[in-house]
Parts: C-alpha cells; structure tokens; sequence
C-alpha cells in the first residue's frame, strides 16, 4: 500500500476537496483506495456522504488502539473507495496521546498491522487537520509521500515554507523515507494576476515538483460536499472535476508501479 499524506497547515486551501476528489478519481481508475479522515471536524466523512450515526468506528480508535483498520474502515457509495472516517473525538486523541511513548508513531503501526495477510488497499490518502500538531505528525510518521494542495495566493508562499521545514524535521527524526509526490495548485483563478505571479514563483521556486495540472475556482466543487459526494459524482463534467481527473492520472504517472494486495 502506498501511504500519501495530504496536509497543509494553512487552512482553506482546498486540502479536503483535493483528498476527496482525488480519492474518487483513483478508485475510478481501478486503484483499490482508502482515505483516512485525520481532521477532527470530519468533513472528508460528511463529503463522502458519512452520516455521524454510521461512524461506528473512526480514526481516534484506531489511533489509541481501540479498533483495527479492518474494523474502521467502511465503504462508500463510492466502489473501490472506503474510508475511515473522524468525528470531534479524535481532537481529544492529542491531549491524551501526549504522555504515549510512541505517540507520534501510532497511525504508521496501525496501518502496518493490517499489512500482513490483509486483503488491502492499492493507495491510501491522509487528510490532515490545518495545523502541524500530533495528528499531522502521525499522518507525516505514516506516510511514504506528502501531497500539498497549494493556494494560489502570496500567504500560501509563507506556509509552503512553514511545511517544508516541517518534513525536513520528520525526515531526520521520525520518518527518513519521508518524500514529497508533488505541490496541487488550488483555486486557482485566471482572472486575478496575483494567481498566475504565485503560480510562476512556486514553479520557478520547486520546478517539476508543481504538478502541470490545476484545480480551478469552482463553484461545482463548492456545492458537491452539500449532497454528500465527491465534485466527480455530483457533477463529471465542471471544470473541477475534469482538473482532478487530470491531477489523478498526473499523480499515477510519479508513483511506484501499483502495487497487488498479497
């Protein structure tokens, strides 16, 4: 299984349309995909159409050791796309994983328990909380690549560099295998100049790591977690949808050969 995490720490970048979305669009392409919902406020759940009644078991159990990922994840509407959802409690999961020995490494031995003689999953995206506490360091412990949705705006600049860092620190005490996939520019709008001068500075400032493809302002994209699915169901054909379908098959091309569960 290959473990991507999707964080930023600057919030309202579009990171849970983006693990959504590209979720949706790789279980559409035959690649057999979990998304774990590692944000307190669930909406990766509730965008997937996860009532919180039917959240039995969620990513705070599976953090303190309360359910395995074979009990957490549960399917979506969505075929070949499950999802371990999150609910309000996975905030407390901070305040009491922070006297654990191991706490930043709970969610990599989650996911590597159910490795052996586990009918798995081809990928499995993170989507992190808009911050670089416990829970994103969990997911960045995890992880065997990090995916950063980017706003195409001048603070996002500053919080690019913030997470860079960040991942620089991961690689040299928690996880040295730590890469970074690629850097999705987001709402990004045409009709705005700043927009085209981040877009330039990102792609002049990490080059090929910027993927070609763009995630347009979008109105579709906007409306689809209202109805409870993923832009690519509520609406194929808008511009958003045909951007992460593009992202996905971009995404595909710089992972390792899809991997067969044993």
């Amino acid at each position: 299984m290959i473990t991507i995490a999707i964080a930023n720490q600057k919030g309202g970048v579009g990171k849970t349309t983006t693990a959504i979305n590209i979720a949706t669009a790789m279980a559409a392409s035959g690649w057999k995909t979990l998304l774990i919902d590692l944000d307190p406020q669930g909406n990766a759940s509730t965008g997937l159409g996860i009532d919180n009644a039917a959240r039995e078991y969620t990513t705070y159990d599976l953090l303190v050791g309360d359910a395995t990922l074979a009990q957490a994840a549960q399917k979506t509407e969505i075929p070949g796309l499950d999802i371990v959802p999150a609910t309000q409690d996975l905030s407390g999961a901070e305040v009491e994983l922070v006297s654990v020995e191991d706490r930043t490494h709970r969610l990599q031995k989650a996911l590597a328990a159910q490795q052996t003689g586990f009918a798995g999953y081809d990928v499995a995206f993170i989507d992190c909380p808009p911050s670089l506490g416990l829970l994103t360091l969990n997911a960045l412990g995890a992880a065997d690549t990090l995916m950063v949705p980017l706003q195409c705006e001048f603070f996002a600049l500053e919080g690019l560099s913030q997470l860079l860092q960040t991942v620089e620190r991961v690689q040299q005490r928690f996880n040295p295998d730590l890469g970074i996939v690629g850097i999705a520019l987001t709402m990004f709008d045409r009709r705005n100049k700043l927009t085209d001068q981040v877009a330039d500075d990102v792609r002049d400032c990490l080059g090929n790591l910027v993927f070609e493809n763009v995630i347009p302002r979008n109105v579709r994209l906007s409306e689809a977690p209202s109805h409870g699915m993923p832009a690519l169901i509520y609406d194929h054909n808008c511009p958003g949808s045909r951007a992460y379908i593009g992202l996905a098959r971009e995404l595909i091309g710089r992972l390792p050969e899809k991997r067969k569960a044993a």
